[in-house]
C-alpha cells in the first residue's frame, strides 16, 4: 500500500485501528493474559479480567508530581515519546492481511528504530529526573540496549533477507507463502524471543528495574498520569514486538485460505491474535521459570550467544537460497 493515502484514512489508522484505540485495549488484554498465567506458573490465582484498566485509570487519578531536581521538560516529554513510537510502530505492521495499514520498502527498519524509542525515553527520564536509583537504573537501561539490539536486528533482518525486502507487507507474503521456512528461522525466532523479552526489561533480563536493588529503577521519581503511560508504553510495545515476530516468523495473519471481503479480514485478525497471544504466553512462562541475571551476565548471553546464533541463521538463510536456486 502506497503511504499516499487521505487524511482521514489516515487518522483512522492512527487514531482507531490498528492504532490507538486498538492498541490499547489489546495491550491491556495482553497485559492481563501476561499476568495471569504468570500467575498460574507461580501456583497463584492471579488478578481478575479488568485489573489492568482498574490500575491504569487509579494512576491516571493519582497526582502526577515532578521531582525538585528534575530537568523538567526532558522529564515531562519520556512517556510521550516512548508511547508515540511504538503506537506509530503498528501502522507497518499487517494485522488482517498480507498488506499492512501504511507501508513502503524499508518499514522494517523504521519498525526497529521506533520499537528502540521506549528504551531511549525510559532512558532520558530516569537520567532526567535527579534520583540517583533513577541514573544507576538508566545506566542500565542504556548498557542492555547495546546487548540486545545487534541480536535482535539480526533476528529480524533473516526473514528480510530470504524474501529479498524490507517491507515487512513483502515479508509476510513470503512466509506466509513458503511455510516450510519457518522451520529455516527457528533459531533467528528464539533470537527474537529473548532480545524481545531483553527489551521490555522483562525477567531475566529485569536488572534495569531490579526492585529489590534499585526500587524500580529509572521510574522511581514518576507517579500519576506519566507513571501510566510508561505502563501502557510497555503493555503496547509488548503486543508490538510479538506483532512484529508474528509477522517475520510466523506470517503474521497467514493463513487467511481463500476467503475475501470483511470475513477474510476478521479471520485474519483472528490469526494475528492467536499468533501474538501466544507469543505473550511464551514471554510470561520464560518471566515466570527464569531468575534475574546480573547486568554483566545480561551481556554475556548476546555476545557470547545470541549474536553468533544470528549471524549463522544469516549465513544459513542465504545457503538455503543458493540450493533453491540450484547454485549449491
Amino acid at each position: 500500500m502506497s503511504l499516499e493515502i487521505d487524511l482521514a484514512t489516515g487518522l483512522l489508522y492512527l487514531l482507531v485501528f490498528p492504532g490507538f484505540a486498538f492498541l490499547f485495549t489489546y495491550a491491556l488484554a495482553a497485559e492481563y493474559v501476561d499476568r495471569k498465567l504468570y500467575a498460574r506458573v507461580q501456583n497463584r490465582v492471579g488478578p481478575p479480567p479488568l485489573q489492568p484498566l482498574a490500575d491504569f485509570l487509579k494512576l491516571l487519578a493519582k497526582e502526577s508530581a515532578v521531582p525538585e531536581d528534575a530537568t523538567a521538560r526532558i522529564y515531562k516529554a519520556a512517556p510521550l515519546t516512548g508511547l508515540a513510537g511504538v503506537l506509530t510502530a503498528m501502522l507497518y505492521i499487517p494485522v488482517w492481511s498480507e498488506t499492512a495499514a501504511m507501508s513502503f520498502e524499508g518499514d522494517l527498519v523504521v519498525v526497529l528504530f521506533l520499537l528502540s524509542l521506549p528504551s531511549f525515553s525510559l532512558f532520558f527520564g530516569g537520567w532526567y529526573s535527579g534520583n540517583v536509583f533513577s541514573q544507576v537504573g538508566t545506566t542500565r537501561t542504556i548498557t542492555q540496549l547495546f546487548g540486545y539490539e545487534i541480536p535482535f536486528f539480526l533476528a529480524c533482518f533473516a526473514p528480510a533477507v530470504a524474501a529479498g525486502t524490507l517491507e515487512l507487507s513483502g515479508i509476510v507474503a513470503f512466509v506466509g507463502s513458503n511455510p516450510l521456512h519457518m522451520l529455516v528461522f527457528l533459531p533467528a525466532f528464539v533470537v527474537g524471543l529473548l532480545s524481545l523479552q531483553a527489551k521490555l526489561e522483562r525477567i531475566p533480563f529485569d536488572a534495569p528495574e531490579a526492585e529489590s536493588e534499585l526500587a524500580t529503577g529509572a521510574l522511581v521519581e514518576y507517579s500519576g498520569r506519566k507513571l501510566a503511560l510508561f505502563h501502557l508504553t510497555k503493555d503496547v510495545e509488548l503486543v508490538v514486538g510479538a506483532a512484529l515476530l508474528s509477522a517475520l516468523f510466523l506470517g503474521g495473519p497467514y493463513p487467511v485460505g481463500s476467503v475475501e471481503g470483511v470475513a477474510g479480514a476478521a479471520l485474519g485478525i483472528a490469526v494475528f491474535l492467536v499468533k501474538t497471544l501466544a507469543i505473550v504466553a511464551v514471554l510470561s512462562i520464560l518471566r515466570g521459570v527464569l531468575a534475574r541475571l546480573r547486568i554483566e551476565q545480561v551481556l554475556s548471553v548476546f555476545y557470547r550467544w545470541l549474536v553468533p546464533i544470528g549471524l549463522a541463521q544469516i549465513g544459513i538463510v542465504l545457503a538455503v537460497g543458493l540450493y533453491a536456486e540450484g547454485l549449491l
